[in-house]
């Protein structure tokens, strides 16, 4: 069972874990990682969600994401995300977050990286990735992938 390290308001570690699925007091928060990958096309790598994978069932998502187990760095976190999702190695060592948002429960970093990936190369985690694809958008579109894949456009978003 996975186990997360807890922070405070300020992100400072507690010196306590929690398993994953327990409450944890309001005053208490955990770290959570998205990796985004933009080829030279400037194309996202996305991926589908399992429809059994609990959470936002076959939806789409960001390249990674996940939370960081306890002792992991954000770094170390994004890092074990890319290599168990998608088969992808990358060394994050030196690469802070683009951004940080605060949501109720902890912290959600960023990562932004350019590559040009060959997703033939890639090796595909069944257990939580149904399967991957590069999307285009322009500015201020918004899309949806349906579990078909075709496309839903949306108004566009200024």
């Amino acid at each position: 069972m996975e186990e997360w390290d807890l922070y405070d308001q300020h992100r400072i570690r507690t010196g306590k874990v929690v398993k994953r699925g327990k409450i944890f007091n309001p005053n208490e928060f955990h770290l959570v990682i998205h990796v985004c990958i933009i080829n030279s096309n400037n194309q996202l790598l996305i991926q589908q969600r399992q429809p059994f994978k609990e959470g936002w069932e076959n939806m789409w998502d960001l390249t990674v994401g996940g939370s960081a187990h306890a002792g992991e760095t954000s770094n170390q976190a994004a890092e074990r995300e890319l290599f168990e999702e998608i088969g992808y190695k990358a060394d994050l060592s030196t690469i802070r977050p683009v951004f940080t948002v605060n949501f109720n429960r902890g912290f959600d970093d960023y990562y932004i990286l350019k590559a040009d990936i060959n997703l033939e190369k890639l090796s595909l985690q069944v257990a939580e990735v149904k399967r991957w694809r590069w999307s285009s958008f322009k500015i201020g579109e918004r899309r949806h992938y349906t579990t078909n894949t075709t496309i839903q456009k949306e108004a566009k978003v200024f």
